[in-house]
C-alpha cells in the first residue's frame, strides 16, 4: 500500500499522483522526504533569533541616555545666553519629542500583535511631527529674529513665545487628527503573511489605511522640507550663534533618510521592513541631536566665555 504523500498544493486531478496527496495545512508544510507536514517557521523580529535586535535598542538606550544627559546640560544652564537666544521652551519640546521617538524603537521589537501595530505607527507619525514642528517653529522665529532687529519693523510684535508654541501645537494637531481618523476607520492590524517564502509564516503589520499612513510620511516630508528651506534661506544671517545652518544640516539628513528608506521599506517584507524602519527612525533622530543640540553643548560647557549675553549683544 502506497504511503500518501505531503504537499503544499496537490497535483491536478487529471495527474495520477493527485490520489497519494496529502495538503498541509496553511500553518504546516511537507518535510524533505514529502511524507509528513511539520508546522512551518513563524518569523518575526525576536531577541533570540536576531543579534540586530539587540543592537538596535541598546543604540536606541545609548542616545535615550544622551538626550537625558543634553536635557540635564539645558536644565542646569536655563538662563544661560545660549539656552535663552534659541528659544528653551521649543527646545524642551523638542528634547522631549526625541526621547519619546527612541523609547518607541522598542515597540518594533518582538512578535507584534494589533495593540503594538497601531502604536508603532501612530506614535512615530506624532512623535517626530512634534519634532520637526518644533524645528520649523525655531526655524521660523530665526528668521523673525533678524528682520525684527531693523528700526521700525513691525516683525517684533512676533517676537515672543506665541507665534512658536502656536506653530507647534497646529502642526502637530493636524497629525493627531489624521491618527485619529486612522484608528477610527482602519487602524493597521497584525497580519500573518504564509505565502511570500516557502516553509515560513510571516508575523508583520498592515498599515490598515493606505491612505492615512501616506498622509502621514507625506505631511512629515512637508514639514521637514519648508524647515530646510527657510533655514537654508537665513543660515548665512551674522550673528554670534545663527542656529539656522545647524537646522539646515538636520533636515538635509532627516529627508535623504527617509528618502532612502521609504522605498526600501515599500520593498521588503517582515523583519527586513522593521529593521527598515528602525533604521529610518535611528538615524534621523540622531541626526537630529547631533547637528542642532551638540554645538550648543559645546558652547555651553567648553566655551563659557561665548555663553554671556554681552557676547550676544556685543557681536550679533
Amino acid at each position: 500500500m502506497l504511503r500518501m504523500a505531503c504537499c503544499s498544493e496537490c497535483p491536478p486531478i487529471w495527474d495520477r499522483d493527485s490520489e497519494n496527496c496529502n495538503k498541509c495545512p496553511n500553518d504546516q508544510w511537507p518535510n524533505e522526504e514529502k511524507d509528513e507536514c511539520i508546522p512551518k517557521i513563524i518569523e518575526f523580529l525576536s531577541f533570540e533569533q536576531d543579534t540586530m535586535a539587540i543592537i538596535c535598542p541598546s543604540i536606541s538606550g545609548l542616545f535615550l541616555i544622551i538626550t537625558v544627559f543634553v536635557s540635564g546640560i539645558f536644565i542646569s544652564f536655563l538662563n544661560s545666553a545660549i539656552v535663552k537666544a534659541n528659544n528653551r521652551n521649543i527646545s524642551f519640546i523638542l528634547l522631549l519629542s526625541l526621547k519619546l521617538s527612541l523609547f518607541g524603537v522598542f515597540l518594533f521589537i518582538g512578535r507584534p500583535d494589533d495593540i503594538t501595530c497601531m502604536l508603532r505607527q501612530i506614535s512615530t507619525g506624532v512623535t517626530f511631527t512634534v519634532a520637526v514642528s518644533s524645528i520649523l517653529a525655531k526655524t521660523i522665529m530665526v528668521s523673525i529674529a533678524f528682520k525684527a532687529t531693523r528700526p521700525g519693523s513691525s516683525w517684533r510684535k512676533w517676537m515672543g513665545v506665541t507665534l512658536p508654541n502656536s506653530v507647534v501645537l497646529i502642526c502637530s494637531l493636524v497629525q493627531v487628527l489624521n491618527g485619529i481618523i486612522w484608528l477610527s476607520v482602519s487602524p493597521p492590524f497584525q497580519e500573518q503573511d504564509i505565502d511570500s517564502y516557502p516553509g515560513k509564516i510571516i508575523v508583520q503589520c498592515n498599515e490598515g489605511s493606505v491612505v492615512a499612513f501616506y498622509f502621514m510620511l507625506g505631511y512629515l516630508g512637508f514639514l521637514a522640507a519648508v524647515s530646510f528651506v527657510l533655514a537654508f534661506m537665513v543660515r548665512t544671517l551674522p550673528d554670534i550663534y545663527n542656529e539656522a545652518k545647524y537646522i539646515t544640516f538636520s533636515m538635509l539628513l532627516f529627508c535623504s533618510v527617509w528618502i532612502c528608506a521609504i522605498p526600501a521599506y515599500l520593498s521588503s517584507k517582515g523583519k527586513n521592513m522593521v529593521m527598515m524602519e528602525i533604521f529610518a527612525i535611528l538615524a534621523s533622530e540622531i541626526g537630529i541631536l547631533s547637528c542642532i543640540f551638540f554645538p550648543k553643548c559645546y558652547y555651553i560647557i567648553m566655551r563659557p566665555d561665548i555663553n554671556r549675553r554681552r557676547q550676544f549683544l556685543g557681536k550679533s
